[in-house]
């Protein structure tokens, strides 16, 4: 190192010590700055006025944030800050999202820098700070400062552009969200999460109709959104006492309608009983879809939508159940269609034959080859094959 960067080196040296001491000294003050902050950002705009009831938490954490990082770049200095906090980008989405003018989201963080602006002359003056690192104090807050309003500024902005303009959009997005788990503002469903609910899946042209028929039959109130690539809604019904989904299908079935599927997920309380209840209702959608089957409940189906999700146990019952029958001469037709009607009239025989149009022995018969082919009586594997015949084939 040569003369000249010593001297240099020397002489940032205590200015970079006396930022230091600065900066702790302004840390030991954080609740009288935080108090200070509050009451400034609530005489610009008391964030209790907007309509999303987490923004002012939200506004509290990143005014936090954005202090602590402040005087992280005052002790640290440029190269050695911490990069921006998160929160405060959050809180910019957010406010975007409410509908907080940037204006008013600047002139807080305006307000805030002033007021942080003397704090830090306070501070010089009581520890007797040279004016050279006064200087060098101030000048990086103001970098600090810069580099804050930069970044929210573009956040607010992103988010502006990317929020939807329109109603159902809207709603869409802020249903995505709640159902992701995200803290959002759901004013704008006109729905009481709080109360009790009912989860359906719609898929087909004639679903809005459908579910506003179900809704008006319920004394319910409807919240629908429908996905941007297909006519699949998603819907609940709410209300203040729980509504059973046997009660929801024996409504559908009243309703006439055609080539819609609708699936019911079970009562479900509060927000984490309308997320349940709406991914049991889309559990059973492609089950309803499969075989033509509506209105379903996914309690009729859960098995069934538990195995189909599972890749193993839906290949294991195509090997165990369903290939033996394809060994025979036509390819397990007659078997598997004897088979489905068994199990139809809860394996009664009578009844088979009766909905085949044969005679009792004939079924007995074919349900004695049957198990020649696997080996074992019916009995001891019946339900796994129901399930294999009903899901895989």
């Amino acid at each position: 190192m040569n003369e000249r960067a010593r001297r240099q080196l020397a002489s940032v040296r205590p200015h970079d010590e006396a930022c230091a001491v600065l900066a702790a000294g302004l840390r030991r003050r954080l609740p009288e700055m935080e108090a200070a902050i509050a009451n400034r950002v609530h005489a610009i705009a008391d964030p209790r006025l907007v309509a999303d009831p987490i923004y002012p938490e939200r506004l509290g954490d990143a005014l936090t944030a954005a202090l602590d990082y402040a005087l992280a770049v005052i002790e640290l200095g440029e190269r050695r800050a911490p990069s921006l906090p998160p929160a405060v980008l959050s809180e910019a989405r957010l406010a975007a999202r409410a509908r907080v003018p940037l204006e008013t989201v600047l002139h807080r963080y305006f307000a805030c820098n002033a007021l942080l602006g003397d704090f830090v002359v306070e501070e010089a003056e009581q520890t007797e700070a040279s004016s050279s690192a006064l200087r060098l104090l101030l000048r990086r807050q103001a970098t600090s400062f810069e580099r804050l309003l930069e970044a929210v500024s573009d956040e607010h902005a992103r988010e502006v552009k990317a929020w939807p303009s329109n109603s159902a959009d809207r709603r869409r997005e802020v249903v995505k969200g709640l159902l992701a788990g995200e803290l959002v503002d759901h004013s704008e469903l006109d729905y009481d999460l709080d109360g009790h609910h009912l989860g359906l899946m719609a898929k087909g042209e004639g679903a809005p109709e459908v579910m506003g028929a179900l809704a008006e039959r319920l004394d319910r109130r409807l919240l629908a959104v429908c996905r941007e690539e297909e006519p699949v809604w998603a819907c609940w019904l709410g209300g203040r006492d729980p509504v059973e989904s046997r009660l929801a299908v024996r409504a559908l079935e009243q309703i006439p309608f055609d080539r819609v599927f609708v699936t019911v997920g079970e009562p479900g309380e509060s927000l984490a009983g309308w997320r349940l209840s709406h991914r049991q209702a889309k559990a059973a959608l492609p089950i309803a879809e499969r075989h033509g089957q509506a209105p379903l409940r996914y309690a009729d189906v859960i098995l069934s939508v538990s195995i189909l999700r599972d890749d193993l146990v839906a290949a294991s019952l195509r090997q165990l159940y369903l290939e033996p029958l394809e060994a025979a001469r036509d390819g397990g037709r007659v078997a598997r269609e004897t088979l489905s009607a068994y199990f139809a009239a809860e394996r009664n025989v009578s009844s088979t034959a009766a909905a085949l149009g044969v005679d009792r022995r004939t079924v007995t018969n074919r349900i004695r080859a049957i198990e020649k082919l696997y080996g074992r009586p019916l009995g001891e594997f019946a339900t796994d094959l129901e399930i294999a015949l009903r899901l895989v084939d």
